[in-house]
């Protein structure tokens, strides 16, 4: 899909940045960048599209986003609300994959550091014990400040390398481009989408925001994003069922019209292809 461009800026002096930010909510456009990023979900809840992946993010996910990766998080709807007790928290490490030199990453001790550097390149979720261990040095490179911070982020690197830990989130790598034009376009589809898919959103809708015909937008949605609108809308609607099996609020029945499927039919077989399990099955092993 293509994305939006965005340039990261470091601090002076800094080869490379490192920041906490603690906001209202989480919500930027679908872009990429050069720079690789580490991102720790500290606190917040929502939405996550990771190339073509689409998930949710929760409190102490943490996320591996390698170069050009195109990427986009958008908080729930309560954050939203004007609510100054409800923030969204972040840690982010930003650094750009010549940090440490082309001719030291060559060298063959150092090539499955490399390997997880491209891997990355299509988005990846770091989980168990290895989680712990790289929020803990996150959390060193930030603080200790006066250490040598270059040398623990490369000890990151080398942890996830060696690491069996670690879920890849898209399927393969996506086309990015600087166009703007296009990256607003899909932006909006984007929006608008996650903000309205409890409802029905019809085609003519969808197509119409963006000023084109339906035939046009159809052909112009795959060829971005490999996926036809229905699908992709299925997929945000999935991810939020799952969301409210996992909350236990409401039976399975009633999450089929709450997460914006007009028959239980439709529910069950769009949940099965994103999860591979039927919405009873899911709940029978979440819960």
């Amino acid at each position: 899909m293509k994305a939006q461009f965005v340039k990261v800026s470091n601090q002076p002096l800094r080869s490379f940045s490192v920041r906490r930010d603690i906001v209202s909510y989480f919500f930027n456009k679908y872009h990429y960048h050069p720079e690789n990023e580490l991102l720790l979900i500290e606190k917040g809840t929502g939405t996550q599209f990771v190339g073509d992946s689409i998930q949710r993010f929760q409190d102490g996910d943490l996320l591996f986003i390698g170069s050009n990766c195109p990427h986009y998080l958008r908080s729930d709807d309560n954050y939203f609300q004007g609510d100054e007790n409800l923030k969204a928290s972040a840690l982010v490490i930003h650094f750009n994959s010549e940090l440490f030199g082309r001719a030291f990453m060559n060298l063959h001790e150092n090539r499955f550091v490399s390997t997880i550097m491209d891997e990355s390149k299509k988005g990846c979720r770091i989980l168990g014990e290895t989680k712990k261990i790289v929020i803990q040095k996150m959390n060193e490179i930030l603080e200790h400040k006066n250490t040598n911070q270059v040398l623990q982020l490369f000890q990151i690197l080398d942890i996830l390398a060696g690491s069996k830990e670690i879920e890849f989130l898209s399927t393969s790598l996506l086309e990015t481009s600087t166009n703007e034009k296009e990256a607003d376009r899909l932006n909006l589809i984007y929006n608008y989408s996650i903000k309205h898919f409890k409802r029905k959103i019809t085609i003519n809708e969808i197509a119409g925001l963006v000023s084109l015909s339906p035939l046009s937008f159809c052909r112009y949605f795959k060829a971005k994003t490999r996926k036809n609108y229905i699908s992709f809308l299925n997929e945000i609607r999935v991810e939020y069922a799952c969301k409210l099996i996992k909350e236990n609020k409401f039976l399975v029945t009633q999450i089929c019209y709450e997460s914006g499927f007009n028959n239980f039919t439709n529910f069950n077989k769009a949940f099965k292809k994103v999860t591979n399990k039927t919405p009873f099955q899911f709940a029978k092993e979440f819960n």
